[in-house]
């Protein structure tokens, strides 16, 4: 599907924008987002915005126009038709996730909106959910339209990251500089999902709660980012790192 997606991608600039939005439309509509691998597919277009072959702010200004279209649909759709979808199997076999969804909002409705966006299960769930409430729209807008400004560039930048790796010229070091820059990102990847797992201890009770307990985030959580932070710190004195810097500004002054 990655390739198909390039291969479209690289016909125009404007079938590049229609596949953004889609793409950002689908992963945010009711249920669909469930079933679609939605992080992958940004990745890679990230990957194509890192490349050159997509501009990054019509790309973010087409995945904003999808996150709203997906969100807002899917809030209406809670609205309307909230009776059918409470009697609906599918939805009750994700009854666990739906329960989760509608405790947070009730707790802390605009904050779940917003928070909500970025997490994978529940992107496509909150605002349904929050329409099967009938949360007033007053409280659903403002987070939503500022989850849909944030949520393309975050979902892109691992891709645009990758994506200007491979146009650093392969000089004598420069292979060993891109798996270097790989290591680098997951570990800064696990130091920031520990740290958020650390927070969460007590509240998220998933496949890893058994191996990480509070007592052992407690010390391996800072552990992780202190080590994700100094290897961040050193990769930028590598010889590569100048070159891998400028081609990522280009990036972002278009």
């Amino acid at each position: 599907m990655e390739a198909w997606l390039e291969h479209l991608i690289t016909q125009s600039l404007a079938w590049s924008l229609v596949v953004v939005m889609v793409v950002a439309f689908l992963e945010s509509l009711a249920l669909v987002g469930l079933l679609l691998p939605g992080a992958v597919l940004m990745a890679t277009l990230g990957t194509l915005i890192g490349s050159g072959q997509i501009s990054l702010y019509p790309a973010w200004g087409a995945g904003i126009v999808g996150c709203l279209l997906g969100d807002w649909l899917s809030y209406y759709i809670g609205w309307q038709f909230k009776a059918p979808l409470h009697r609906w199997r599918f939805l009750k076999r994700h009854q666990a996730m739906l329960d989760k969804t509608e405790h947070a909002l009730y707790q802390h409705s605009m904050f779940t909106v917003l928070v909500g966006r970025f997490i994978g299960p529940t992107r496509p769930l909150v605002p349904l959910v929050a329409g099967m409430l009938e949360l007033p729209v007053r409280k659903f807008i403002p987070p939503n339209i500022i989850g849909c400004l944030l949520w393309p560039p975050v979902y892109f930048m691992p891709g645009i990251l990758a994506g200007v790796a491979i146009d650093v010229p392969h000089a004598e070091q420069g292979r060993g500089f891109i798996w270097l820059l790989l290591a680098v990102a997951l570990l800064v990847w696990c130091g920031v999902w520990l740290c958020w797992r650390l927070w969460r201890a007590g509240k998220q009770h998933d496949w890893a709660t058994a191996w990480l307990p509070r007592a052992r985030l407690s010390w391996l959580a800072p552990l992780v980012m202190a080590a994700a932070l100094v290897s961040l710190v050193a990769i930028q004195f590598h010889p590569q790192m100048p070159i891998f810097r400028h081609l990522l500004w280009r990036v972002f002054i278009g």
